[in-house]
C-alpha cells in the first residue's frame, strides 16, 4: 500500500514540476523583451537561403498570377492533369503569389514550366536563361493579345486619352504586358508622361491583379485603369460591365508563352512540348481542357518571337517608364 501512494506521490511531483517548467518556458518565451533583460543583436548580414520542399521527380508549373489563384487553379487543374496523363512524369501546379515571385522562383528552379505574358517571358529568359517552347492561340484565334485603357462609362471628362492628363491610374503591375507596358507604351506614342498623370498606382496583394483594376475604377477610386483584353469578361458575373467604356485598345503584340527554366531536362521539355501541341479542338476531351485554359491551340515559339516585347520595353524605359514602382 506504502508504495502504490509512494508511485502517486512520485507521479503527482511530476506532474507538478512539468507544469512548473512549462510555465516558466513561456514566461522566458513571452518576457524575452522585458526592460531587464539585456538586447541581443543579430547580424543580418548573415542570413541562410532556406530551401522549400519539393516532391522528388514533380515537374512544377506555374500560371503567372494575372487574375486570383481560385482562377488560376480553375482554368489550368484540367490541363495539369492532362499533362500528367500524356507524358508520364508528375505535374504539380504551385501558385506564386506576384510577379515578382514568379520570376524568382524560375531563377531559383521552383518552377519548371512558366506559363507568363511576353514582358515576364523576356525577364526570365535575359536574367535567368529561361527558354521559350511554345505560345498559345486565344479564343479569339488570335497567336497575339492586346491591353485595354478603360474608365467609368459615366465619366463626362474622360472621352479621349488626351483627357487622361491630369487623372489617376492604376495599373495592374509594372512586370505586366496588356495590364502596364503594353497600354503605358501606347499613351506615351500619345505624348502622355508619368508627369502628366495625378497618380499612378499599382494593384495591391497577391494574384487577382487585373480583377482589382477594374474594380478600382469600377467603384471611383481611380478614373483610368489598365488591364488586358478578355479581364472584363472575367468579371461579367460580379459587376455590370457596362458601367467600364473601354477608352481605348493597344495594337497586337506577341501572345502568352510557355518557357522552360534554365537546366530542366531536355526530355522533360520535349515530352511537354509534345503533350501540349497536341491539344485539338475537335478532339472532346481537348477541347474541355482547352476552353477552360482560356486558348483553343499551341503553337511553336523560340525566343526571338518576343524581340518586339523587349524592343516595346526599352522605348518605355527610355521615355522615363523605369522610374514607375509599385507602391510599399
Amino acid at each position: 500500500m506504502t508504495r502504490k501512494r509512494c508511485h502517486s506521490r512520485d507521479r503527482a511531483t511530476g506532474i507538478l514540476v512539468g507544469v512548473v517548467a512549462l510555465v516558466l518556458g513561456a514566461a522566458i518565451l513571452l518576457g524575452g523583451c522585458g526592460e531587464s533583460e539585456p538586447v541581443k543583436k543579430v547580424d543580418l548580414s548573415q542570413r541562410e537561403e532556406i530551401t522549400v520542399y519539393r516532391p522528388e521527380n514533380a515537374v512544377t508549373y506555374a500560371y503567372l498570377p494575372q487574375y486570383a489563384h481560385t482562377v488560376s487553379y480553375e482554368r489550368h487543374h484540367l490541363l495539369v492533369e492532362y499533362l500528367c496523363r500524356a507524358t508520364g512524369l508528375k505535374f504539380r501546379q504551385v501558385f506564386p503569389d506576384t510577379f515578382d515571385e514568379h520570376m524568382h522562383m524560375v531563377g531559383r528552379g521552383l518552377i519548371d514550366i512558366s506559363f507568363s505574358n511576353p514582358f515576364i517571358y523576356v525577364k526570365i529568359a535575359d536574367r535567368y536563361g529561361a527558354r521559350a517552347f511554345v505560345r498559345v492561340i486565344e479564343k479569339k484565334g488570335k497567336e497575339k493579345f492586346r491591353g485595354q485603357i478603360i474608365c467609368r462609362a459615366d465619366n463626362r471628362e474622360i472621352k479621349t486619352l488626351a483627357d487622361i492628363k491630369g487623372k489617376r491610374l492604376i495599373a495592374v503591375d509594372p512586370t505586366s504586358a496588356g495590364g502596364f507596358l503594353y497600354p503605358m507604351s501606347l499613351m506615351m506614342k500619345h505624348g502622355i508622361r508619368r508627369e502628366d498623370l495625378a497618380e499612378i498606382a499599382f494593384s495591391p496583394g497577391p494574384g487577382g491583379k487585373q480583377e482589382k483594376v477594374v474594380m478600382a475604377v469600377y467603384s471611383g477610386k481611380y478614373d483610368v485603369g489598365l488591364i488586358r483584353e478578355g479581364t472584363l469578361d472575367v468579371l461579367a458575373d460580379k459587376i455590370d460591365i457596362k458601367e467600364i467604356r473601354i477608352l481605348a485598345h493597344t495594337p497586337w503584340y506577341p501572345g502568352w508563352v510557355y518557357a522552360a527554366r534554365r537546366g530542366l531536362d531536355p526530355k522533360v521539355v520535349q515530352k511537354t512540348k509534345q503533350a501540349l501541341l497536341a491539344l485539338d479542338i475537335k478532339n472532346p476531351q481537348h477541347a474541355a481542357i482547352l476552353k477552360r485554359a482560356g486558348f483553343i491551340r499551341v503553337i511553336p515559339a523560340k525566343d526571338e518571337d518576343f524581340d518586339p516585347v523587349r524592343e516595346l520595353a526599352e522605348f518605355v524605359k527610355a521615355q522615363g517608364g523605369r522610374t514607375l514602382k509599385p507602391p510599399p
